[in-house]
């Protein structure tokens, strides 16, 4: 029956925050709840569709005013972010479920609190609804086709599942999915203390933010790296009409890859856009659908980084996915934008780019620098596995070993 599903299955997963930040802490608690998740998930689905799996991660105070702004959770939450994706690749090749293709699970980790407080103490209903970081309420009434809810059987966890439903019950569709415990969790305490605000950050505000990559076969890495640039963006406040939050992505334009290995087997500059603003509008849009309209214009002009597709997705905030050309795409254009996400392998790209800004008599870009999702802890058996989660190379590496086989 799950082969003839008309559309892929939907879920969300509750998760009480872990009793300690580390990854070995994380993957106590989590990973046989993300197994039996993975499990039923991959049963309903079947072979056709991709199952998409939204995991909200409670984490109390993330939206209180001393967390303000959200540039100085950075550090802990990316983190914390890593340790998740990570444990999710883990998870997928012990479970031998593919990831992001038919078939497989698409999971997207956002960040939970329990209410939004405007830093001057006034709810801000405007800014709750803009992910990562989410309130309970907009969670619940956000009308996201979930097929089932899932939350761990223990105390935490139906504390959790509780404070969701009380809301849930009242707005969801009748066709909407259900909660459903998953049994057999261990007991861990409910912490308060998990996430740490980086004082050495400042009290500087952004409202612009770039990051860039290929965005190749789209995979874990690259959610992470996407959720990281989200979490440093400050959400537009209602006192100021007319202000936008930017994420600009630069996204490398196809001529500058036909040297990457496995280049037959690369996607177009179009369809790494389209993994690109399909998760970032899954993470941050929490509309109900009513409410949410997302207007696409496409543009070609002379000059660098002239071609782009400009997505509003609502009010108070704009995707644009700008074609690259050259190591420094529009942070050497545009002046306002003012920090930038990179990884350990694109550090020194960021600091080639505040060298040219300082050139030009522009403020440098705040640089934000996310972990890698290495293979420690991966059995050597799985290891090729795993790595086909994490990298574009070994996904390409896959696809054209595949392809071979078939013609053979």
């Amino acid at each position: 029956m799950a082969l003839n599903r008309i559309s892929a299955a939907s879920a969300l997963l509750l998760l009480p925050p872990p009793p300690a930040a580390s990854f070995e802490q994380c993957r106590n608690v989590y990973e046989s709840l993300l197994s039996t998740v993975f499990t039923k998930l991959a049963e309903i689905n079947g072979t056709n569709h991709t199952a998409i799996l939204d995991i909200a991660l409670f984490l109390p105070g993330l939206q209180s005013h001393i967390c303000q702004p959200r540039a100085t959770l950075f550090t802990s939450l990316q983190s914390l972010l890593a340790n998740l994706y990570r444990l999710i690749g883990i998870v997928s090749v012990e479970n031998s479920i593919g990831l992001d293709a038919p078939g497989g699970i698409n999971t997207r980790v956002i960040l939970l609190d329990l209410d939004t407080v405007h830093p001057s103490g006034k709810d801000s209903s405007q800014a709750s609804q803009m992910g990562p970081i989410l309130d309970l309420q907009t969670l619940a009434t956000s009308a996201r086709p979930w097929d089932q809810i899932y939350y761990p059987d223990n105390q935490v966890g139906q504390n959790l599942a509780t404070a969701f439903s009380s809301i849930y019950s009242q707005f969801k569709d009748p066709n909407a999915g259900t909660l459903h415990s998953i049994p057999g969790a261990s007991s861990w305490p409910s912490s308060e203390s998990i996430v740490a605000p980086d004082d050495s950050r400042g009290s500087q505000t952004h409202q612009s933010v770039i990051v860039g990559g290929t965005f190749d076969h789209f995979h874990i890495g690259h959610k992470l790296l996407l959720t990281a640039m989200a979490l440093v963006l400050d959400p537009v406040r209602d006192t100021n009409p007319g202000k936008e939050a930017l994420l600009t992505i630069g996204v490398t334009g196809d001529e500058l890859l036909v040297n990457k290995k496995y280049a037959e087997c690369l996607e177009s500059w179009d369809e790494r856009c389209e993994g690109v603003a399909s998760f970032l509008t899954a993470i941050m849009d929490f509309y109900p659908p009513d409410k949410s309209a997302t207007r696409t214009e496409r543009v070609t002009q002379p000059g660098p980084n002239g071609k782009y597709i400009l997505m509003k997705v609502r009010s108070g905030l704009t995707l644009k996915l700008v074609q690259i050309s050259d190591p420094f795409g529009p942070t050497i254009t545009e002046e306002d934008i003012s920090a930038i996400v990179v990884s350990q392998e694109t550090r020194s790209g960021g600091a080639a780019v505040n060298e040219r800004r300082a050139e030009k008599g522009w403020k440098r870009l705040d640089v934000f620098e996310i972990d890698v999702l290495h293979s420690k802890d991966v059995p050597s058996s799985d290891f090729e596995d795993f790595a086909s989660k994490i990298s574009s190379t070994d996904i390409r590496r896959q696809r054209m070993e595949q392809a071979k086989s078939e013609l053979s």
